[in-house]
């Protein structure tokens, strides 16, 4: 189909473009958006009579998002959320693009379950799935999986979600193996033992409401390893959801070391710390915990710097029955691919970033960390963007979230930034009825 995307305000992170221009969509690919070579800016290609027409006044248009990580709890939880469910709250978000941790039941360690999973989200209004393959059959951080099946099935890259490896000697074959075939390593830092029984930061919080802290070096410990088994394999280290002041500062200095590593935030760290968690709010209950005011702002300032590469909605719904408990008992988890796109540009216009630069970190970032042509409105990709008004609020409640999730943090809030529609190989996979 033959699209005219029309009035809009064109950002193209991947090419520094931000400037109003018409793009113009066919068979599924973009196809002209006046790239700053062509002298007429905006003009359709010759022949081009579009079937169908956007009008994007007001709005900005842009690549639909990338998310390096979004849990869809399929297969083995779907009681907590459904394929189906979760890509509607993508579609909904602006995401068209996301890796979903190997944690499922059973984990994406065969490459049966992975096709099986890509199979099941090749639907026209689903996002693209990129499934992150478990480094260790069954997570258990004893055997290492059969990595080049697993790449060969679809996998991006190869990681243990929440779960460490406790034995260094098989972190070091696993990371050889994946450097010997260019295979990206993705991995949560946190010592299990500095973490044992803890359920929030070590701090000021946790002390007066008498909850088991998790502290900062839980993050720095796991981190020294990581990165000296890094530099000795020259595997491409990817570390997820960095939560301290401490460890950002670790991995500057990796990379002026040479080190090959790269890092994400959650976007909950950027706005959140520990006095959020108030009177035992399980919303707060997350995985690796809201850390203090100090962190935090550390964190906004590093991910607006580049040090830290992109950031993700770590999206994990939880029903109610493992949140609505005492805090010290609720799953950690928040849902969040729906709110990735406000909380950017919340983030963005505290820090007084350019639009332009504050949307890398959520389209052409992440995606050059999956190593996917995606996060682009070159011409010739693949038309998958994301239409949004950045002055429309939306008020986060459960009835609003598509997600089957419906624990966050933010509900109640409103913020700004309203996904009005969302294309996905140039079908409609989302429109907002109330435009």
């Amino acid at each position: 189909m033959r699209i005219h995307i029309k009035n809009g305000r064109l950002i193209d992170p991947a090419s520094g473009i931000d400037r109003p221009a018409d793009l113009f969509i066919a068979d599924g690919k973009i196809v002209n958006h006046g790239d700053m070579k062509c002298p007429e800016w905006g003009t359709p290609p010759a022949g081009f009579v579009a079937e169908g027409t956007i009008d994007a006044s007001g709005c900005v248009v842009c690549p639909g998002l990338v998310d390096l990580s979004a849990r869809l709890r399929e297969p083995g939880f779907e009681y907590k959320a459904t394929l189906e469910s979760e890509m509607a709250a993508a579609a909904a978000g602006g995401v068209t693009s996301l890796a979903c941790p190997p944690d499922t039941d059973p984990t994406l360690d065969e490459p049966g379950l992975v096709e099986m999973l890509t199979h099941r989200a090749r639907l026209p209004e689903f996002a693209h799935v990129y499934p992150v393959g478990a480094l260790t059959v069954g997570l258990a951080g004893e055997r290492l999986t059969e990595m080049a099946e697993l790449a060969e099935a679809g996998c991006v890259a190869f990681g243990q979600a929440n779960t460490a490896v406790l034995d260094t000697q098989v972190m070091l074959r696993a990371m050889q193996y994946a450097a010997t075939f260019g295979f990206s390593v993705w991995l949560q830092a946190q010592d299990p033992h500095l973490a044992k029984g803890g359920v929030a930061h070590d701090g000021a919080v946790a002390a007066k409401l008498g909850l088991t802290g998790i502290p900062a070096v839980a993050e720095t410990i796991a981190l020294a390893t990581l990165l000296h088994l890094g530099r000795e394999t020259g595997v491409r280290l990817h570390l997820t959801r960095i939560s301290s002041a401490a460890g950002l500062d670790m991995i500057r200095a990796a990379r002026a070391a040479g080190i090959a590593v790269s890092c994400d935030v959650a976007t909950h760290h950027l706005h959140l710390s520990e006095s959020d968690i108030g009177w035992f709010d399980p919303h707060c209950r997350l995985d690796p915990p809201l850390r203090s005011s100090i962190d935090r702002d550390a964190l906004r300032a590093g991910l607006a710097d580049g040090s830290i590469d992109a950031l993700c909605s770590d999206h994990t719904p939880v029903d109610d029955d493992a949140k609505q408990v005492p805090f010290a008992e609720a799953e950690p988890g928040a849902t969040g691919l729906e709110l990735l796109l406000p909380l950017t540009l919340k983030w963005a216009i505290e820090m007084k970033l350019p639009l332009v630069k504050a949307l890398a970190r959520v389209t052409s970032d992440p995606a050059r960390i999956m190593g996917i042509r995606a996060g682009t409105l070159a011409p010739g990709s693949a038309a998958d963007i994301c239409v949004f008004d950045p002055e429309a609020a939306v008020r986060i409640s459960r009835a609003s979230l598509k997600s089957q999730g419906k624990n966050t943090p933010f509900l109640g809030k409103s913020l700004k930034g309203r996904v009005r529609c969302t294309l996905i190989e140039g079908h409609l996979a989302y429109h907002d009825e109330m435009a």
